[in-house]
């Protein structure tokens, strides 16, 4: 059985995205209960030298969106650099999910083999294939920033379980 190289990354990044905007709308649930300002949940960090909660959610969405479209190669959207509120960071996650599900299988699924460059930060490059992408950097960065960010919930007190993470199974990755 081959599995699809679109549903595996547009397929898990949509659904995950979607599921890091409803833990953004606990976080907003959270801060308006307890009169706190949302600011600081977006500032709190799990350690001092880690990104911040806003940080988290941006490289979550840019490892998604820079993923699909070296494998798709297409131009990634572009999005503010102003200092977002959760609103913003939901509309963010909006537009990452809209972008990606623009895309058709047939960019992504016959880019397995192909080489794609990925660009740091920092301007430094390292030549994947698309699927080595995908599977050893894109999906894992993915996951460990978007942990981050619910492990920064939880530890900031927003009532969270495994479930919130997870979300529904999602039927469109099962044909």
């Amino acid at each position: 059985m081959t599995i699809s190289m679109y549903k595996s990354s547009v397929g898990v990044f949509t659904h995950f995205l979607g599921n890091l905007s409803d833990l953004l709308d606990h976080a907003a649930t959270y801060a308006e209960e307890r009169k706190i300002e949302p600011t600081i949940l977006l500032n709190a960090r799990l350690y001092p030298n880690m990104y911040n909660l806003t940080r988290q959610v941006g490289e979550t969405i840019r490892h998604a969106v820079v993923a699909c479209t070296l494998l798709a190669d297409v131009n990634p959207p572009v999005f503010s650099d102003a200092e977002p509120d959760i609103p913003e960071l939901k509309a963010r996650i909006a537009s990452a999910i809209e972008f990606m599900q623009g895309l058709r299988p047939d960019q992504i699924d016959g880019a397995g083999k192909k080489e794609v460059v990925f660009t740091f930060r920092n301007g430094s490059t390292r030549k994947f294939t698309g699927q080595s992408l995908l599977l050893t950097f894109s999906v894992p960065q993915f996951f460990f920033h978007l942990t981050t960010a619910y492990d920064i919930l939880r530890h900031c007190g927003v009532e969270l379980v495994k479930k919130d993470f997870i979300g529904a199974p999602n039927p469109a990755l099962d044909d």
